[in-house]
């Protein structure tokens, strides 16, 4: 009986095998990503306080884009079988860019989970019925293509809710089931439409990408680096081009905080593209890249309101005059999660690693992969696409990261003082 845990640690793996055969530059990312942490454990001792090597090295998180609420209930049902919640909503629609998507993110929410694979899919939904983006003819057009397309096989779910129920699946099931949810998300093969998929990407590239085919396809894989600075030079000075900066605040000489990411540019990939003539050719389309993370501490609401007011600024210096420098400051300021332990007589204070995402730099990553963003079309009213409509399409409610943090803390200093 393999439990949900080994489940995931298959399923992650098997990603990374078959993204790293779709995108070869993907495997340089992951050879510098172990290249970089190696040396970084190496040379500054406990740097594993932020996990440990083994568990970094495993460390992925996966994007995937669907058209409907009905394939994210699908999804849900997947990722449940592998011990994956849905936790936090990101509405792209109020980035700069805005996208025309809302997102969650599936992963494990229990700290002794996240240790064994804290492996995460963020997952967006198009939001077909806003009106900003997109007409009334096109959003009943949309709706029909995606009402013929069917992403995940009965066989595939009926498979992740026995794993569900029973918490886990003997063999051969448990393969079968990993085989099956790994090609569900393998880039297609199918010939696309041409002329609706480029109707689509003049609205929006993302659009296109996820109502434009008849399949959904793992968007990008992200290994976990400890320093993405050196990360980013050891990429460029291998002649791999990345985006033209690191998401998220700039470098400082305090705790890492939240998440920064970057990524390598989007490849041109041969898709085939059917025109109205019946003439199949290749188009090269780029819509896949690479991104790495560099996870920092999770902070508290509080500081979650310094860091969402510093986001757009590179300065430095900014940053120190508004966050403490150690981790003592951020505790005493209440600004930051930590878990308490006791060692003998002594408390022993460590970060919890914040676990999630940050609209401003998915939409960031999302833009500086695009030949063109796009945007809003028309000042419509915008459609309601709210946390409460995906907890209805998938069964459950959306957790909220904020107090899964907190209870990590509560209940550590709980057993540290009780």
């Amino acid at each position: 009986m393999l439990e949900k845990w080994q489940l995931r640690s298959r399923f992650a793996a098997e990603l990374s095998r078959m993204y790293g055969n779709e995108v070869p530059a993907y495997n340089t990312l992951v050879d510098v990503t172990l290249q970089v942490n190696r040396d970084y454990t190496a040379t500054r001792p406990g740097s594993e306080r932020w996990g440990t090597l083994g568990r970094i090295s495993a460390e992925r998180h996966g994007a995937i884009r669907l058209g409907t609420l009905g394939e994210l209930r699908d999804v849900a049902t997947i990722f449940g079988a592998l011990g994956m919640s849905a936790v936090g909503f990101y509405d792209l629609r109020l980035t700069d860019p805005p996208v025309p998507v809302v997102s969650t993110a599936f992963r494990p929410t229990d700290p002794g989970e996240l240790a064994l694979n804290p492996f995460r899919v963020f997952t967006s939904v198009l939001t077909t019925g806003d009106k900003r983006f997109f007409t009334a003819d096109l959003q009943r057009r949309i709706a029909a293509y995606l009402g013929t397309r069917s992403l995940f096989s009965p066989d595939l779910l009926r498979l992740a809710a026995a794993a569900q129920r029973d918490n886990g699946l003997p063999e051969p099931q448990a393969t079968h089931f990993v085989d099956a949810a790994t090609r569900a998300f393998r880039l297609g093969t199918e010939p696309i439409d041409a002329p609706w998929y480029r109707e689509l990407a003049h609205i929006s590239p993302v659009s296109a990408d996820i109502a434009g085919q008849r399949s959904t396809h793992l968007n990008h894989l992200t290994p976990r680096v400890l320093d993405i600075d050196d990360l980013y030079r050891r990429m460029t000075e291998r002649g791999i081009t990345m985006i033209d900066r690191i998401q998220g605040p700039p470098r400082w000489g305090g705790p890492p905080l939240l998440l920064r990411q970057t990524s390598f540019r989007a490849l041109a990939e041969n898709r085939p593209f059917r025109e109205p003539d019946g003439s199949v050719h290749d188009v090269p389309v780029r819509v896949r890249f690479g991104e790495v993370e560099a996870r920092g501490i999770a902070l508290t609401r509080k500081g979650r309101e310094i860091y969402d007011a510093l986001i757009s600024s590179p300065d430095t210096a900014v940053w120190e005059d508004a966050f403490p420098s150690t981790e003592d400051g951020l505790a005493d300021a209440d600004l930051a999660y930590f878990t308490y332990r006791r060692d003998g007589s002594r408390i022993i204070r460590e970060p919890i690693v914040y676990e999630d995402f940050l609209p401003a730099s998915a939409a960031g990553i999302f833009a500086s992969n695009l030949d063109s963003p796009g945007g809003f079309v028309s000042d419509a009213d915008s459609a309601d696409y709210g946390q409460d409509r995906l907890e209805g399409a998938i069964g459950h409610p959306i957790l909220d990261p904020f107090e899964l943090y907190r209870t990590q803390q509560d209940a550590s200093r709980e057993r540290t003082h009780p």
